[in-house]
């Protein structure tokens, strides 16, 4: 339940200015499809949506759905202490 938190916590300078963690690029040094993806979601999280489209359009895509898939984990958990409760 505390991702969103402890991912809010992480200092963003190596994730911004750091060297790119995508195997593909340091492989072949070409951007993959998900290149720039962590640095958009971050980018979202603090709200610079505008950021966030320059790094990888996909975001629109992939945020909700990161989005939707913690809010369904987080409803499972509440739900599951509630029946024991």
């Amino acid at each position: 339940m505390l991702l969103p938190a402890a991912l809010y916590m992480i200092p963003t300078h190596g994730i911004f200015h750091g060297e790119s963690l995508c195997l593909v690029k340091r492989l072949f040094g070409v951007e993959c499809w998900g290149c720039g993806m962590t640095r958009a979601v971050f980018s979202a999280m603090y709200l610079r949506f505008a950021d966030a489209w320059e790094y990888n359009r996909l975001v629109v895509i992939v945020l909700p759905l990161l989005a939707a898939a913690w809010g369904h984990r987080v409803w499972r958990l509440v739900s599951q202490l509630r029946s024991k409760g």
